[in-house]
């Protein structure tokens, strides 16, 4: 009918037709929001991490040695951690994909070196238990979410 004066659906005297948004999104599973809430937590104790590296940095944690009179090699660990440990836990904060990625990386590195060169990077046993428990529950996590949304 042409020229009715009838408005279809959808057209632009319609209010449903006017909005500009998406369908509505599936709901959150249950282990989808843990790993949200476990990767916030987990964000805020490298944004910790990174914070203290940086403080190592610019001597305002009282040590043995200042930062300058330490070897080469433990102070490029430390500027290597106070960089990554940080951007780790913004892309964690983010819950975002490279954010998991860039936090494996930082926690691996930092696992490996205080595992395999205690000189460079001398860390308490439970520090490292704790560190590897962390990445262990985050692929735990990681499984469960991913296994629910299927």
């Amino acid at each position: 009918m042409r020229g009715s004066g009838r408005i279809g659906r959808g057209a632009l005297g319609d209010p449903a037709g006017d909005r500009i948004e998406r369908g509505t999104a599936a709901p959150r599973t249950t282990w989808d929001t843990v790993l949200v809430w476990f990767m916030r937590v987990t964000a805020l104790l490298w944004l910790a991490k990174g914070v203290h590296a940086w403080a190592t940095i610019l001597d305002l944690v009282p040590g043995p040695r200042s930062f300058e009179a330490e070897p080469v090699g433990r102070q490029a660990v430390i500027v290597y951690l106070a960089v990554i440990d940080l951007t780790a836990a913004v892309g964690l904060w983010l819950t975002s994909a490279w954010g998991g990625v860039i936090w494996l990386l930082a926690a691996t590195s930092a696992l490996t070196l205080a595992t395999l060169t205690p000189q460079l990077l001398p860390t308490p046993l439970p520090v490292v238990i704790v560190q590897a428990s962390i990445v262990a529950v985050y692929f735990v996590l990681s499984w469960f979410a991913a296994r629910e949304g299927r």
